[in-house]
């Protein structure tokens, strides 16, 4: 083929590199997507659920930036329900159980229907540098393609195994090879590699499971939804309460949408003696795994490990589809023998009976040490090579589909000539992701946690399409219609705060009533609505009820407009926060700057700064090893830098004139 058969070539369809793929697409890159096996894209190789803390506030960015997906989640989940309702609006956020199948193949039709975007079946073994530019990618087929992009999500699969007890096998997750050359071609350009590991729990036949001792966890009862229909209808329901698997107990059934529950059971003394019993036959407690496993989401015997003191664990069993009986047992992650699991499960009350379906097992694979991207997520000093997804150090699919975002975003305008996007962690989830990737080091498979967000009360999930719509509308990546109606929610919910503040509430019998009915006491005098809205346990629908808005709010702007209200201080807070480290965000650092060269200096900050070649005085701020006294010595560096630029550039300008 010609040099530069695309302008951007993909490498990996799962969550990520679909992402990736169909935004570089939609801005006009002529993309290829291969993968190893075109029916595993988008495969959820391990739990079939998407969203919760964090990680449902980045599904929601998703849909407000026009990314894939929270409009797949809504077309394929089999439950769906709002997390944290009982805190604060902050830490709220939907998690949905999808169905496994449906999810891949709906993905598998939206990449089809992208008209700039080819679809390709093959093994990348190799990543070479072309001539004019380009990068060139070959399948094991011996398939040539280039392109003046290339972006990497190769999730599990750089030199994996998995592993169960005594079993190995060469895998990036049971039944597909591993990308064993392509970690060499990537050592090859300088890239320095390090192995993690995660792992999977059993499935088990629903046929098997004594639902009567099980406790029922049902989803939401009123429609929610991850995507953002604004600019299109809401997804009808799949399945129909007739059609969905018999085996399952449906007990409750949904007036919206049919959905399935999940049922939790709980391990015991027993499960923990088995598991104590058989530790050294774990790849993963014995060591024999050399990879870093993911702290926040560990194996079941790192559980009994760490936690001796604790006699019971919470185990749920999650559908992975309507037309399929096989259950997921979140909670149970173990790479213990056959037996061992079989053991184990059968120790729990409801799992007496419990068949296998596929046992679990641990996969470690090579990723990308930290240190090495830009906040582009472009490699650094490899330029058009873009690293998202589990490569990165990563877990969790969200994570992925953001990432894959954003790096297809920057490909399609590195291909383009364009400067790169980042977004900032005040701006986005997103952006804490990346640039948490960016700035710290990681000895374990990252994930997204709120707490990790210093600015979590202004990137919350109902206010994700004011925030970054108008940066996805600037890209192209939204319709013109879906800007309008944001902007419209936008007025609504600045015009509603202010009619709230001049609307006086007084005290009479109907107010006295509506307050009693929630168990609150009345204002002794008249005070503003706004102000009475920022009560504990006054909801918006109160304030409406006793004085309805001049016409009815857009959808979702009455959450909005509550939070906003209720928290106006401690918003306000946050943004003179902001405010007061964009000075950092603002002063940039030359990327060839002689960090030697700086007096007063720490030796440690010195090195750490010249590995990661932060893009600003706000970056450098966060990275490990870099002090506040540093901060201020670069600060004042960067000032100088500043005015010496200003002063050449006045030169210029009197020797021009």
């Amino acid at each position: 083929m010609a040099e530069r058969d695309f302008d951007c070539i993909v490498v990996g369809a799962g969550h990520a590199g679909c992402e990736a793929a169909v935004a570089a697409a939609r801005l006009g890159c002529r993309t290829l997507l291969l993968t190893v096996n075109l029916d595993r894209i988008a495969y959820m190789s391990c739990n079939p659920s998407i969203g919760g803390p964090a990680k449902g506030h980045v599904v929601r960015e998703l849909a407000a930036l026009g990314g894939l997906m929270p409009y797949n989640t809504d077309r394929t989940f089999i439950q769906i329900r709002m997390l944290n309702t009982a805190k604060g609006p902050a830490v709220q956020a939907l998690r949905a159980q999808a169905d496994k199948a449906l999810y891949s193949v709906h993905m598998k039709w939206a990449l089809e229907r992208e008209a700039r975007l080819c679809l390709r079946q093959g093994m990348a073994v190799s990543l070479e540098r072309g001539g004019a530019g380009t990068w060139v990618v070959q399948t094991a087929e011996g398939a040539r393609f280039s392109a003046a992009a290339v972006i990497l999500t190769t999730g599990t699969f750089l030199a994996a195994r998995i592993m169960a007890g005594e079993w190995q096998a060469e895998a990036g997750r049971a039944g597909d090879p591993p990308a064993a050359r392509l970690s060499q071609a990537l050592q090859a350009l300088g890239l320095e590699l390090v192995r993690m590991q995660t792992n999977t729990p059993p499935r088990i036949d629903a046929h098997s499971v004594d639902f009567c001792q099980v406790e029922p966890q049902y989803g939401a009862d009123e429609p929610l939804y991850f995507g953002l229909y604004y600019d299109r209808e809401p997804p009808p329901p799949l399945f129909g309460p007739d059609e969905i698997h018999p085996v399952y107990p449906i007990g409750w059934q949904s007036g919206w949408r049919a959905q399935l529950p999940c049922y939790l059971v709980r391990t015991n003394r027993e499960t923990q003696r088995i598991v104590l019993e058989n530790l050294h036959r774990s790849p993963i407690a014995a060591g024999i795994s050399q990879g870093a496993g993911p702290r926040y989401c560990p194996s079941f015997e790192e559980k009994v490990i760490r936690f001796p003191e604790r006699e019971e664990h919470l185990v749920f069993l999650e559908p992975e589809g309507f037309a399929t009986s096989e259950l997921y047992v979140q909670g149970l992650f173990t790479a213990m023998p056959l037996s061992v699991q079989e053991e184990m499960l059968h120790s729990i009350p409801a799992l007496r009976e419990a068949r296998i379906t596929r046992p679990g097992y641990c996969v470690e694979y090579d990723v990308v040490r930290s240190g090495q991207i830009e906040p582009s997520l472009q490699v650094q000093g490899l330029p058009g090579l873009f690293l998202a997804g589990q490569i990165n150090g990563t877990s969790g699919y969200e994570e992925a589909a953001a990432q894959g975002w954003l790096a297809g975003v920057n490909a399609a305008l590195y291909a383009h000539g364009q400067e790169p996007l980042v977004l900032r962690r005040d701006q986005s989830y997103i952006g804490v992701l990346v640039d948490d990737l960016v700035t710290k080091q990681h000895t374990e498979p990252y994930r997204l946690f709120t707490s990790r967000a210093e600015f979590r009360l202004l990137l919350r999930q109902d206010n994700a399409d004011l925030r970054l719509a108008p940066l996805a509308h600037r890209l192209g990546l939204v319709s013109d219609a879906f800007m309008a109606a944001v902007e419209r929610k936008r007025a609504a919910i600045e015009a509603e705060k202010a009619r709230l503040e001049k609307l006086i509430i007084r005290p009479d019998e109907g107010l006295r009533e509506l307050l009693a009915a929630r168990g609150l006491p009345a204002p002794a005098e008249p005070l503003p609505a706004a102000q009475l809205l920022r009560w504990p346990g006054v909801p918006y629908e109160l304030i409406a009820a006793l004085s309805p808005p001049p016409s009815p709010l857009p959808p979702g702007a009455a959450e909005t407009l509550e939070v906003e209200v209720k928290y106006a201080g401690y918003i306000e807070r946050q943004l003179a926060e902001v405010e007061k480290l964009r000075r950092l965000e603002e002063r940039p650092l030359p990327r060839d700057l002689d960090y030697t060269a700086i007096p007063g200096l720490r030796l440690e900050a010195r090195e750490r700064l010249a590995r990661v070649r932060p893009l600003t005085v706000g970056q450098a701020a966060r990275l490990e090893g870099v002090n506040p006294a540093d901060v201020a010595i670069l600060l004042a560096h960067a000032e100088s830098l500043g005015r010496r630029r200003e002063g050449c550039s006045t030169v210029q300008q009197d020797e021009q004139e």
